[in-house]
């Protein structure tokens, strides 16, 4: 996993992997940020974690991930999940993992891509409904990549973005170990800029 934030995907990740008949398993936890909460929670639980600050590779993207990307292949990394991860990824990482990366946004996109403020930008603009994506990552716009799977959240008109966020937390605790289990089953088909759910692994 790539993290940037506090760990609340990575926790539940770690739960679902807990389960006997989960497909996947947290092997490694990298973060661009060392006081990441996520790392410590990683490191809590056992799983190794290590930070990648941009200040070590002369703030030079491609070296940082071409960093990244050996660490995670070392520590038998064969997916990579992106929750929370507040930089874009670069061909490294990219090429290592292609068609194997999804990543965690909280809107329903299209609808507010390539922004951390998603949440907020959703009740500056009004919306009534917002909520939160499972996408494939793949080089294009950020994103950008083919859906995998959403969950609406209705917004209230009580909303501030902290209540908001957290029932769309909720929302990706479910969604992100859902789809990532699809992924690890084989089970996920993309054609053009849909993805189809097999029903038993090809």
């Amino acid at each position: 996993m790539l993290v940037s934030g506090r760990g609340t995907n990575l926790l539940a990740l770690l739960a679902a992997a807990a389960e006997p008949t989960y497909p996947a398993e947290v092997v490694a936890v990298a973060s661009n940020r060392p006081s990441c909460p996520a790392l410590a929670a990683a490191v809590q639980r056992g799983v190794a974690a290590r930070a990648f600050p941009a200040r070590q590779f002369g703030q030079d993207p491609v070296r940082r991930d071409l960093e990244i990307s050996n660490w995670l292949h070392s520590k038998g990394a064969s997916l990579l999940v992106l929750a929370g991860y507040d930089r874009i990824l670069t061909e490294p990482l990219l090429a290592t993992f292609a068609g194997r990366i999804l990543n965690l946004h909280n809107s329903l996109l299209p609808a507010f891509a390539g922004t951390m403020n998603a949440v907020s930008e959703a009740l500056e603009h009004g919306v009534k409904v917002t909520g939160c994506t499972v996408h494939l990552v793949d080089a294009g716009a950020a994103d950008g990549g083919p859906i995998v799977m959403q969950a609406p959240v209705p917004v209230r008109e009580e909303d501030t973005e902290e209540t908001l966020l957290a029932r769309i937390h909720e929302q990706e605790w479910r969604i992100l170990p859902a789809a990532l289990a699809l992924l690890a089953e084989g089970r996920l088909k993309v054609e053009g800029r849909r993805v189809l759910v097999l029903e038993g692994a090809p």
